[in-house]
């Protein structure tokens, strides 16, 4: 979603949004100053004016002059009005309705809100998150993966690329750049309490609109589990066939540890 698209959601119109930025850099300001700063029309400034007048975010001082509500208080009163819908929301819900089950799987789209949702899974989870992560959303969610480390939840970790290793137990992928072409992206994986999956591929060119599936559908959730299980004996695999090289006590130890970890 797009600044503009943000901003409309908050109750502004395109127009309200250039007009209320051109007077909060310019003001006070009559009508013809603004519909040249901001770009809209002279005979569709007044309409946008009386608009902003009437929702309280612009005051007009004196007979042609207008000034913005000062931002900090602008964006008090949208979150108060925020937190009152979702208030109202809540009160309506609590009453008799329909159990809502979770074995659909829903999609996301939009880069950061994808990021967004993995921080509250990662926020909320209790005792272990299996993630597999490109270096750009590793780099998004490292602090809050750390977190949830400290508060003693267990990080299994496949880094798609050349990554410091920072987790415990974590491992490199052997084949990211093979994977992306074969798979035309970057895939996106966070499991959470073998309760909640958020998983897809960011699609090359096309992040933004790439459907993410989020679902607590119960065996959605074990089957990509234990995709993300299996990659670390791809690691393993491909290690000591591959190259015919012995594992580290490390490597034996998170071995073991992902065997057990069913």
């Amino acid at each position: 979603m797009g600044d503009f698209e943000k901003l409309k959601s908050l109750g502004f119109s395109q127009y309200e949004i250039n007009c209320y930025l051109a007077l909060a850099t310019n003001h006070p300001a009559n009508g013809s100053q603004l519909s040249r700063i901001s770009g809209i029309a002279r005979s569709r400034i007044y309409d946008v004016l009386r608009n902003l007048v009437r929702k309280g975010w612009v005051l007009e001082i004196e007979n042609g002059l207008y000034v913005p509500l000062p931002p900090e208080e602008l964006i008090g009163r949208l979150k108060a009005q925020f937190d009152d819908g979702l208030k109202t929301l809540r009160e309506k819900l609590s009453g008799p309705t329909r159990n809502l089950a979770y074995e659909y799987i829903w999609s996301i789209r939009g880069y950061n809100a994808v990021i967004q949702k993995a921080r509250q899974m990662i926020a909320a989870a209790g005792s272990e998150l299996y993630v597999r992560l490109f270096p750009q959303a590793g780099r998004l969610l490292e602090k809050d993966l750390k977190k949830a480390e400290k508060r003693g939840v267990a990080i299994r970790y496949i880094a798609m690329g050349r990554v410091k290793l920072t987790f415990d137990v974590q491992v490199i992928h052997p084949d990211t750049q093979n994977l992306v072409e074969t798979i035309g992206g970057r895939s996106f994986d966070v499991i959470a309490d073998k309760r909640e999956a958020l998983v897809g591929i960011f699609e090359t060119g096309r992040e933004d609109y790439s459907p993410i599936n989020w679902t607590r559908n119960k065996w959605f959730v074990i089957a990509n589990r234990d995709s993300l299980r299996h990659d670390f004996y791809h690691y393993f695999l491909e290690k000591t066939y591959d190259r015919q090289e012995p594992l580290s006590g490390r490597e034996k130890r998170i071995y073991r540890l992902i065997k057990e970890d069913a």
